[in-house]
């Protein structure tokens, strides 16, 4: 079972990132919080939620123990999976989603794609009390200075697959992307940052 992973980040996409340890890549797969957050290279620790199948090892990564604890409180919930609970974390941060079961807001635990309001009450009925029982979080994992992408239109492309992999219609996606400003230097987190403001209430 593998807890931590500490290492050199070799590639990194909205959905997952490569790590380095020792000469080993692993392949780990990341929400938005964590690909909008670290630089393209360089030193990476993460907390490591280990998921074994029949026919696969996946490896989820987080920058905060916390983080890593509530992904897999949320895997304990019935009818959700990795997708779902990634899709969570990508829209909101661990403290937003924390208060959002504390005080009953359903409303924006639905704005999640993939969230109806059944799973949204499965969600304040199961969690509540697991919530009360983790550490709670020191603070939310800070934004890094991000590097620029060679390409605005490249950095739109790999904007719009991540919201849609996170389960925002196309072309919701692309009409929030169309609302922002863009220049040479837009990168793909300040893209994803500014369709995520627009896409959530």
């Amino acid at each position: 079972m593998i807890a931590r992973l500490s290492g050199e980040i070799v590639h990194k996409a909205p959905d997952y990132m490569v790590v380095d340890v020792g000469g080993v890549g692993y392949q780990v797969h990341v929400p938005l919080s964590v690909f909008c957050s670290v630089p393209a290279s360089g030193a990476i620790t993460l907390f490591i939620h280990t998921a074994v199948r029949e026919d696969a090892i996946n490896l989820y990564g987080f920058l905060t123990m916390f983080d890593r604890e509530l992904f897999s409180c949320l895997l304990s919930i019935s009818g959700v999976g990795p997708k779902l609970a990634l899709a969570i974390l990508s829209n909101m941060q661990a403290s937003e989603f924390c208060r959002s079961i504390e005080q009953h807001d359903i409303r924006r635990l639905s704005s999640v794609p993939g969230i109806g309001k059944k799973t949204a009450e499965r969600l304040l009925l199961e969690l509540k009390e697991k919530i009360h029982r983790l550490a709670p979080p020191e603070t939310d994992a800070p934004a890094l200075p991000s590097s620029p992408e060679p390409s605005a239109a490249y950095a739109r492309e790999d904007a719009l697959t991540a919201l849609v992999a996170l389960g925002y219609k196309e072309h919701q996606a692309q009409k929030a992307l169309d609302q922002l400003e863009v220049d040479a230097q837009t990168t793909v987190e300040q893209l994803l940052r500014g369709a995520l403001k627009l896409l959530s209430p």
